[in-house]
């Protein structure tokens, strides 16, 4: 990783975490990380916990979030906050969609 505080989004950087879901970290400091995810249409994020507050927002495409008990279709532009140790996933993405999300504190394992 390079200590440039720059970064531009690079394809070729993304890493593969599941079938049709990708990442690439974009920044990240010493409190807090930005990670943009990539899902293809029809991909799912298995509902999962970690203890990281985890804040962000979609950027295009339409997916549905689950968070606890609750699910809501995102569209361009909804945000959401999941604190730490809280059940969530992506349910059902009904397009392609990017997601903007911020770690706090940075997943060491998201580091590149």
């Amino acid at each position: 990783m390079s200590d440039d505080p720059f970064r531009s989004y690079d394809p070729s950087q993304r890493v593969e975490m599941l079938p049709g879901v990708y990442r690439q970290m974009l920044a990240a400091g010493n409190g807090a990380m930005i990670v943009r995810i990539d899902l293809a249409k029809g991909a799912e994020v298995p509902m999962h916990t970690h203890p990281h507050e985890q804040i962000g927002h979609l950027a295009s495409g339409r997916a549905t979030l689950k968070i606890g008990d609750k699910a809501v279709e995102l569209k361009p532009g909804d945000g959401y906050a999941i604190p730490s140790e809280v059940l969530h996933g992506v349910v059902d993405c009904a397009e392609d969609s990017i997601f903007m999300d911020v770690f706090s504190p940075p997943r060491e394992e998201y580091r590149q």
